[in-house]
């Protein structure tokens, strides 16, 4: 029997459900069920549950105790696919891919869902799963997935592509996992922390007592009132005492001898917990004992995650404090090191940089050794200077000492600055694409990164954390260069980190554990676990970092190590 099963929820509680066969189209006749859940949890046989949107069904299954292993999400499927055919930005749902099958005229996405209470900023961040959007009937989305079936066999690499789709619907399914289990957070520790940091509150929801102290003495150093939360108001009166400054960023203001300065910087660090992680955020976001952010993969073009709402990825060290585990339990909280560098010694196939990359030890320690004098803070300049675009001064000493030693690695980079800077497109190792330039055309070719034999050079691609829209695209072309040198290293990071995601839970379900994935961000991740599966939980996710590696970019010596943490306290783990 086909493991391949195309669902759709109907009104109600029910569901109509088509199995495929191997030209995916139906095998058999559509057939119509009750209940959602029960359809689901009927057919253990089924492996892959073929649906439109994860975060439109996969909710409705975990409220009614029905897990599934893998599934394809048609729309975030589409948005890897228009983006590889250098379309990104145009409607991704599914209704309107089908009506691009169909020539009919293209839905538009329906706007974005308005941030929860306590989100987190959303400027340069774009939507990738557009909620809300309209659903399809059952035939229609088989019309759908058979097309984009052959659009996979059209890229460059169909078989990486369809690892990146098959990834991405598995990151899907452990986002909505992880807003169900919710982070572990002690509230009354929460109250405490915000108490001794900000003192009392007033009547009136004004500031807390220590912000409104700080704020009579940045008044008192410039002889007037000034309020310290607005930028504009302190710029000026540092002009009115004779400073010119032109930001209110905290390094710009340690290089100044002001009396202001210092109650300035601490007004600043404390105003930020208050209205981002204060009691108002607490009274939103914190419920019976666990904090449930929406996770949204693929939340910036790089294939990095954000949240809609709440701020996770932003949890501040002494916040942290907060996160503590259950009675019995324990949080394990590994961290990736030199995630990038590792993964630009994979993708490069540099022989030298992958035989640095091929230890669990210090990479910058061992870079150093072999091409700095032992200087690893040197070591470490250099190649992130690489990856980031810092190539002048001291970066571009650094660099050419880089280049002369990695010429592969630096190469890749350097390809994949080139191609953003003449408009082209790059990709990640598995085809995630970056935006296209603004009046470019179709995707050329000639700025894809190809696969190269071990020890040959290749074009490169890129990925960058920073949160950029497709309409990033029409900035300069140096900018752009810069974006696309790190595009390729980052979106591959990531998705390196959704394979090592989908691997660490699929262990933690087939071992019959009851530790659950709590926490992801683009190289930390947190399961909390009963004190007695700490030490399996960790071999996990040790196995998951080195699997992904293997399965993402081949058979190559570069090793994907962890340092983990087994704490019943964040905060304590680093």
């Amino acid at each position: 029997m086909s493991d391949r099963w195309v669902i759709a929820p109907t009104e109600g509680a029910g569901a109509e459900l088509v199995v495929l066969g191997e030209d995916c189209l139906p095998a058999g006749p559509v057939l119509r069920e009750p209940d959602l859940a029960e359809a689901v949890r009927s057919r253990p046989h089924v492996t892959r549950w073929i649906w439109r949107s994860t975060p439109a069904v996969y909710p409705r299954l975990l409220a009614a105790g029905t897990r599934v292993d893998r599934c394809y999400d048609i729309e975030a499927a589409e948005l890897l696919l228009l983006g590889h055919e250098g379309r990104l930005g145009e409607p991704r749902s599914a209704a309107a891919a089908l009506a691009r099958i169909r020539n009919t005229p293209v839905p538009p996405d329906p706007p974005p869902r308005a941030a929860e209470p306590g989100s987190q900023d959303s400027l340069f961040l774009f939507e990738p799963h557009p909620g809300g959007s309209t659903p399809l009937p059952l035939t229609d989305l088989v019309e759908v997935y058979a097309e984009q079936q052959r659009r996979h066999d059209a890229t460059a690499h169909p078989g990486r592509m369809r690892l990146l789709t098959a990834s991405e619907s598995a990151g899907m399914l452990v986002a909505a996992e992880m807003t169900v289990a919710g982070l572990p957070w002690r509230a009354d520790l929460h109250r405490d922390l915000l108490h001794e940091m900000l003192g009392e509150r007033y009547a009136g929801g004004g500031e807390p007592r220590r912000l409104a102290e700080l704020a009579d003495e940045v008044s008192a150093a410039f002889g007037r009132r000034v309020r310290p939360d607005l930028p504009a108001d302190v710029i000026k009166a540092f002009a009115q005492a004779g400073i010119k400054v032109t930001s209110t960023r905290r390094w710009e203001l340690a290089e100044i001898d002001h009396p202001a300065v210092k109650p300035l910087i601490e007004y600043k660090k404390l105003y930020r917990i208050w209205t981002a992680h204060g009691w108002s955020w607490l009274q939103d976001w914190v419920r019976d004992g666990r904090f449930r952010p929406e996770y949204t993969p693929g939340g910036t073009v790089s294939g990095r995650w954000t949240t809609n709402g709440g701020g996770a990825l932003q949890i501040p060290k002494v916040i942290r404090r907060a996160v503590v585990a259950d009675p019995g339990w324990r949080l394990v909280v590994a961290d990736a090191d030199q995630m990038e560098p590792r993964v630009l010694a994979a993708i490069s196939r540099d022989r030298g940089l992958m035989e640095v990359a091929g230890s669990e030890e210090d990479l910058y320690t061992r870079l150093s050794d072999r091409a700095f004098s032992g200087d690893r803070d040197h070591a470490k300049l250099a190649l992130l200077g690489a990856v980031y675009g810092q190539t002048s001064g001291d970066g571009l000493k650094n660099l050419a000492a880089l280049r002369r030693r990695f010429p592969l690695a630096v190469a890749y980079v350097d390809d994949a600055a080139k191609a953003g800077e003449e408009g082209r497109l790059v990709r990640t190792w598995l085809g995630r694409t970056s935006p296209p330039a603004a009046g470019a055309g179709e995707s050329d070719e000639a700025g894809i990164p190809q696969e190269p034999a071990p020890g040959a050079g290749a074009p490169g691609s890129s990925a960058q954390d920073t949160e950029f829209t497709p309409g990033y695209a029409s900035v300069n072309s140096r900018a752009r260069g810069r974006f696309t040198r790190n595009f390729v290293v980052q979106g591959s990071a990531a998705d390196w980190a959704l394979l090592m995601l989908a691997a660490l839970r699929r262990t933690i379900a087939e071992s019959g554990l009851r530790a659950r994935l709590v926490f992801f961000q683009h190289d930390e991740v947190i399961v909390h676990c009963p004190e007695e599966e700490a030490a399996q939980v960790t071999a996990a996710v040790r196995a998951a970092g080195d699997l992904a590696g293997r399965i993402a970019f081949g058979e190559t010596p570069v090793r994907f190590p962890f340092t983990i943490a087994v704490v019943e306290c964040y905060a304590d783990a680093k």
